[in-house]
This record gives structure tokens, sequence and C-alpha cells, in this order.
């Protein structure tokens, strides 16, 4: 989503929720968040689980400084010893040759995702070693530009509609899901606003 979508799809959720009308006139429009569809993208992802974000840029430079193009076909080229003395754990090396495999076989198209509607493009890749729903919905808001996805078991997405909603507690993702209901069709762009709202303390 561009600058234009995001203020588009958000001025229409001010509308139907006064709650994102009110915090909106402080905080402003988020920036877009925009990751390029295919196999680096997905490496990125692999990388990046469970580490700080400086660890994780300092690994993936490292990675990518072992191919000349990065491409399945030039991760698989590379030993386990040379993964590993980049900075990948036995099990990401794992999950991203196992990545870069289901692509050279055919097992599993980035490019294929696209001509997928939401629910069976999350079930195409988290049928891949090493990604959840949450990697799935980041992928299809990032990289393709889906309007309507909720990743509801985001934590900082659950504590910012927590303060959002003026709730007493967190809501599970079940009650998130329900309680902005009213989003749709928008709320990846919904989404985009709870993350950037976080940075705004009381």
């Amino acid at each position: 989503m561009n600058e234009t979508n995001i203020k588009t799809a958000l001025d229409a959720l001010a509308r139907v929720d006064s709650d994102v009308a009110s915090i909106l006139i402080t905080t402003g429009y988020p920036a877009p968040r925009i990751r390029p569809a295919g196999f680096e993208t997905f490496l990125n992802t692999i990388v990046s689980q469970q580490i700080s974000t400086k660890a994780a840029a300092t690994i993936w430079q490292r990675v990518c400084d072992l191919m000349t193009d990065i491409t399945p076909n030039a991760l698989l080229a590379l030993d386990g010893k040379q993964l590993r003395e980049a900075g990948l754990s036995q099990r990401k090396m794992e999950y991203a040759q196992g990545l870069a495999k289901a692509i050279v076989s055919g097992q599993f198209s980035p490019d294929a995702l696209a001509k997928l509607d939401d629910e069976q493009a999350i079930e195409e890749i988290i049928r891949l070693r090493g990604f959840g729903r949450w990697s799935a919905e980041i992928y299809l808001i990032f990289s393709l530009q889906r309007e309507d996805v909720l990743p509801a078991d985001d934590l900082i997405l659950l504590t910012s509609l927590q303060r959002l909603k003026g709730l007493s507690e967190r809501p599970t993702p079940e009650v998130a899901r329900k309680s902005i209901e009213h989003w749709k069709p928008y709320r990846s762009a919904g989404s985009l606003f709870l993350w950037h709202i976080n940075q705004y303390k009381d």
C-alpha cells in the first residue's frame, strides 16, 4: 500500500470508528512498508526470526555476501559450514534450505501466491517449515499488498488495540478480530495504524 492507499483506507476507518478518528488526529498516518515479493523476502524472514533487528541485519548481510545473486540455487550451493559461520542456527539453516528446495522442485512458487486469495496464500506459505500464520500474514501485507489482512497474533498490534479501545486488558486474537470486524475491508491499513500508534505513549 502506498501513501494514498493508506490515507484513503484510514480515512474510511475514521468514518466508522470514532476511536481511530480521535487518535489519527494526533499520530497522523503511518508510512508505507513495502517489501519485494519472492525468495529474498522469505529468506530474510527466516534469518530475522526471534533475534534483534540489529543482529538480524548483521547476519542477513553476511548471508547475502555469500551469494552473487540471492536465489534458491545460490543458497543451495552453499554448505552448512558457510551458513553457520554467517550466523544461522542449525534450525534456521534447515528452514532456509527447505525453502530453497521447495522452490527449485516446484513444490512452492512465490509467484503463484499472487493468483490466490488471502486464505489460500496463507495456507501455501505455512506449509513451509519455519513459517507460521503470523509470518504469512506479514508477507501478504508487505509483499503482496493485500488490503484486508489482520495479523491478530501480533503482540504490539494487540497492545495498541487495547489502548485504542480503552480495554482493561490486552485482547486475545479472537476478541481482536471480533472487535474490529467493522474495519473490513481495510484491516491491513488498520494493522499499520496499530503498529504506528505504538510509538505514541500517553
